[in-house]
């Protein structure tokens, strides 16, 4: 069974398992579905994207339209925050600055986004904010 809120399949040892199964990416309850007519909940992210020896640092609430309108090599990490926090890492990143949101992919910036990620794939990350911002809501 596939979960309908991120779209990760449940493994295959799981297939029967007795209770309540949840999604291991993102938490939500297999079999369960948000309810269409509710508003999906904002949830705002800084990106990390890399396009040869540059990492672009920015902001989406709707970060797979934004990533699809960016050429990049590899999303490097998402971190939840929106644009204070973007602020706050352009100014952190500031003297690897190579222009606009564009900054030099050194060995710094590169074991901060290492770090943002936590061994999570990015999207992973995002697909349990969302669950949990909608969990949220629900209660």
């Amino acid at each position: 069974m596939a979960c309908v809120l991120c779209g990760l399949a449940a493994p295959e040892s799981d297939a029967g398992a007795p209770g309540i199964r949840t999604c291991p990416v993102c938490g939500w309850r297999l079999g369960d579905s948000p309810d269409p007519d509710l508003p999906r909940p904002r949830v705002d992210v800084v990106y990390y994207l890399r396009w040869d020896a540059r990492i672009k640092i920015g902001t989406s609430s709707q970060p797979q339209r934004r990533l699809a309108a960016i050429w990049h090599h590899e999303l490097l990490a998402f971190e939840l925050g929106d644009r204070t926090l973007e602020r706050a890492r352009h100014a952190q990143f500031a003297h690897l600055r190579e222009g606009g949101e564009w900054f030099r992919a050194d060995a710094e910036l590169r074991a901060h986004a290492e770090a943002a990620a936590a061994g999570t794939p990015p999207w992973h990350s995002y697909a349990r904010w969302v669950a949990d911002a909608l969990r949220h809501n629900l209660s």
